[in-house]
């Protein structure tokens, strides 16, 4: 039987927290009396400093009430991401759904090359310089988690070297 490891929780309360609303959405639900409206907010909440970035989603009868649970359902999912100076450390592909994110480090001076969703992440976790590609799903939800998968493959020279029983100037 596999073990199973929790990942430790990142206080939100020490961070610098930037929010950025990715898409709201309009849902109505008829019944009997006529039709219930709501809204549904997507939500990225992201410490640049500490490259500490989280979605989350929330629902609510008025938009400032779902936004608002948004960034909470946000701050309890947060996740530290291995970057370079301004870049990521290297190329990498993000699934979820029929959904892909291609990220890839750029030079010093290109800027965050991405669509809403992807730029909304990127410039919450603090990536200044970086190449995105968004192929198959153009779903804000599943761009975003494609992006976290991204984000969470992400590996640093040290632990690269770790992994392979290496010294660091042996890569």
């Amino acid at each position: 039987m596999p073990v199973i490891t929790k990942k430790p929780r990142i206080d939100a309360g020490s961070l610098q927290l930037k929010d950025e609303v990715v898409a709201i959405n309009r849902v109505t639900k008829v019944v009997k009396g006529g039709k219930n409206m709501s809204f549904a907010a997507l939500v990225v909440v992201g410490d640049p400093s500490a490259a500490t970035v989280g979605y989350g989603s929330g629902k609510a009868k008025e938009v400032p009430q779902a936004i608002r649970k948004g960034m909470e359902a946000a701050k309890k999912n947060l996740v530290k991401v291995n970057l370079t100076q301004t870049t990521i450390p290297h190329t990498v592909l993000g699934r979820f759904g029929s959904g892909m994110v291609l990220l890839k480090p750029a030079p010093e001076g290109t800027g965050v090359i991405a669509g809403k969703a992807v730029r909304a992440v990127m410039t919450a976790v603090g990536v200044q310089n970086v190449l995105t590609k968004s192929i198959g799903t153009a779903n804000p939800h599943n761009v975003i988690k494609a992006t976290f998968n991204a984000l969470q493959q992400l590996r640093d020279r040290k632990e690269v070297a770790a992994l392979r029983g290496k010294t660091v100037e042996e890569l």
